[in-house]
């Protein structure tokens, strides 16, 4: 990762929560950001997750901002987890945005990440010139995971054993990244093990122990509440809808129907892709977004 990464910066967006962020530029009081790729990462990922992309376009001179949704890692609310809402993230992100005199975004996100753009070009839609979507659904993932419905079955159970056996429950949590075969499992389920390597999955999963499992829950419940398939016809923002076609954690299938909703839309499809294409073929992906953008 690029070394203006090591040092982040705050926002407070009210009395009782504040936002880590980074930039590759430093704002001059007075002048106005155009173009300004905003990464949005996944359900209880990190910004590691686009670390290919963000070395890329910060060498090709594009300007970068990098965020941590509220209540992840060092962005702070003492609102409650269940403030931690799309709602919010959005309005947290639009206020950042503000803070840093940019006028206009180009959005990226990845799996949750494409819910969070979505909403967010459709309820400021002048600001958004193009959006990038990444193995993302529109549909509730507890419906569509892993092409069942073994989520949402499972999940009432989990939550259950969750809350009685509340303090080893978050043990187990915070240290699955040291059992081998917990990350096997993850690596198998969500990457291609041919392109992507232990290390990488290892820091993903000590990242997710940082966080309460509640918000994991949270937000996977967000995701169910969400009816942004409503507003997809409305949304006239440019965008590339981008999947591997091995995905199993979110079924390729459902690229092709939000390909279908959002009228101004490409769609790239990358062989032996995973859930995180763009981690398992950071060259290909980032080729085709520099072409989508140019």
């Amino acid at each position: 990762m690029t070394s203006w990464m090591n040092k982040s910066k705050f926002l407070n967006i009210d009395e009782s929560t504040k936002i880590q962020y980074w930039t590759n530029f430093e704002p001059v009081e007075g002048e106005k950001y155009r173009d300004v790729i905003v990464f949005n990462y996944g359900l209880v990922c990190n910004i590691r997750h686009f670390e290919y992309q963000i070395d890329f376009f910060h060498n090709k001179g594009y300007k970068i901002l990098l965020h941590d949704y509220r209540g992840h890692y060092e962005s702070e609310t003492k609102e409650g987890i269940e403030t931690i809402t799309f709602e919010n993230i959005i309005s947290d992100l639009n206020t950042l945005i503000n803070h840093l005199n940019i006028e206009t975004t180009i959005h990226v996100g990845h799996s949750m990440g494409v819910n969070v753009t979505i909403e967010y070009a459709f309820k400021y839609p002048t600001e958004v010139k193009k959006m990038i979507l990444i193995s993302g659904t529109i549909f509730p993932p507890q419906d569509v995971m892993f092409d069942s419905n073994l989520v949402d079955i499972s999940e009432p159970y989990i939550k259950e054993i969750k809350d009685k056996w509340e303090n080893q429950f978050k043990l187990i949590w915070k240290n699955a990244y040291l059992n081998p075969l917990a990350k096997f499992m993850v690596w198998r389920g969500g990457f291609n093990t041919k392109k992507t390597n232990l290390d990488f999955v290892q820091y993903y999963m000590k990242k997710l122990g940082q966080l309460s499992p509640d918000i994991f829950f949270q937000l996977l419940d967000e995701m169910r509440e969400q009816r942004v398939i409503k507003d997809l016809e409305q949304i006239k923002t440019p965008a590339l809808i981008i999947g591997g076609d091995k995905d199993k954690v979110i079924p390729n299938y459902l690229q092709q129907i939000l390909h279908k909703g959002l009228a101004n839309s490409e769609l790239y499809i990358i062989k032996n892709g995973s859930h995180v294409p763009q981690v398992d073929f950071p060259e290909f992906i980032n080729e085709r977004i520099e072409l989508f953008l140019d």
